[in-house]
């Protein structure tokens, strides 16, 4: 019987998945091995490629994060299971130029970074998507928690089936062009225990992997030591002084401390809990006060990626949800534009603990759709 020239394959295409090549971005974990299995045994022209993201040597020691050396191996060895072509490529320069450096340079600044936003948005989606199609692929996969949906006006981003699993904050700033290429196949699972029975089915070494918990080049969650061996002297110490300017005590260095921290502060025996509610990097100054002081309202939002199928300043407000932390749920606001790629943001109820280097992430708030988000900026 011959093909219906029309008819769709699972990703997409109207050809055969035989004659559709992808190419699937392969972290060694559970998730992109289920992947990369999955569509190898429904019959497409798979390669796994594997992104070396720093020192190899240091990376077989490490425990916890993705693209490790043994992460490598891992990967490796479920292309041979499953019979693809799995390829290394060495991505370290790349990486440590659009990732590690801006990472440690936040820091110092007093921000709170989320590199992992960056690697997907400057290594991934940009550089690897590249090589994708100088493979001649059809389209690149990975094993992200999010979905794909195809809208009136084009591809569209919504979140992902299991509320737990989603990962649409860190995938704001994908663009309009990199969404028509990618895809996405674990996005509509209901459970993590479904990715792994998968694996299971294929005999992936991975199945009972644990999942990865810490940034990869951050052993432990270490953050300090990491910025201390990139920018040697960024641990200088300074003051711990609270709003009015007396000083309560001494600290090793702003880059030990966040916005709404309480823990460790080492100044205890006051009449009531303070947290850090401004870092001031030129007088190395930690600044603390009483919790209702981390309440903010107006968040100024810059290099705005906009994914909504009209422009974004096409109106002068848009009534969304939005996430200014990973962890929390997304909450109402207003979001005026200002250009195309600035926005003031107003929340309908006053969050704590909202931070300049973290995203501010939109959404639908009567869908799964993601519209995209932004930087967070200080006021």
């Amino acid at each position: 019987m011959a093909l219906d020239a029309t008819a769709l394959n699972s990703l997409g295409f109207a050809k055969p998945p035989s004659e559709t090549r992808v190419i699937v971005a392969m972290s060694g974990g559970v998730d992109s091995s289920v992947v990369a299995a999955e569509l190898a045994s429904q019959g497409y022209d798979v390669v796994g490629i594997t992104l070396q993201l720093y020192d190899h040597g240091a990376a077989l020691a490490k425990k916890g994060a993705c693209c490790a050396g043994r992460d490598i191996h891992d990967a490796r060895r479920v292309a041979e299971t499953m019979g693809f072509p799995h390829y290394v490529l060495d991505y370290e320069n790349t990486f440590r130029e659009s990732v590690i450096d801006e990472f440690a340079d936040s820091y110092l600044a007093g921000a709170t970074p989320v590199p992992c936003i960056r690697c997907n948005e400057r290594v991934k989606f940009r550089d690897l998507l590249a090589t994708a199609k100088d493979l001649d692929a059809d389209c690149m996969a990975t094993g992200h928690y999010i979905q794909r949906r195809t809208g009136i006006a084009g591809p569209e981003l919504h979140r992902a089936a299991d509320p737990n699993r989603d990962q649409s904050y860190f995938l704001f700033s994908t663009t309009p062009e990199q969404l028509d290429y990618l895809r996405f196949p674990l996005g509509h699972l209901s459970t993590k225990a479904e990715t792994r029975g998968l694996a299971a089915k294929h005999g992936l070494s991975v199945a009972d992997k644990p999942d990865s918990q810490d940034i990869c080049f951050v052993p432990n969650g270490d953050y300090a030591s990491v910025i201390e061996k990139l920018r040697p002297g960024a641990a200088d110490p300074g003051e711990i002084i609270d709003v009015d300017g007396h000083v309560l005590g001494t600290h090793e260095g702003v880059i030990h401390y966040t916005v709404g921290q309480r823990r460790g502060l080492g100044i205890g025996g006051l009449a009531e809990p303070l947290y850090v509610v401004k870092l001031d990097v030129e007088k190395r100054h930690v600044i603390v006060g009483p919790k209702e002081l981390l309440s903010t309202r107006i968040v100024p939002v810059r290099e705005i990626n906009w994914l909504g199928d009209a422009p974004f300043t096409s109106q002068p407000e848009w009534h969304l949800g939005v996430k200014v932390r990973s962890t929390r749920p997304p909450r109402d606001a207003i979001v005026r534009p200002i250009s195309d790629t600035e926005a003031e943001v107003e929340l309908i109820v006053a969050e704590e603990g909202v931070s300049p280097g973290q995203a501010c992430v939109f959404y639908d708030t009567e869908s799964t759709r993601v519209f995209g988000g932004g930087w967070i900026h200080r006021g």
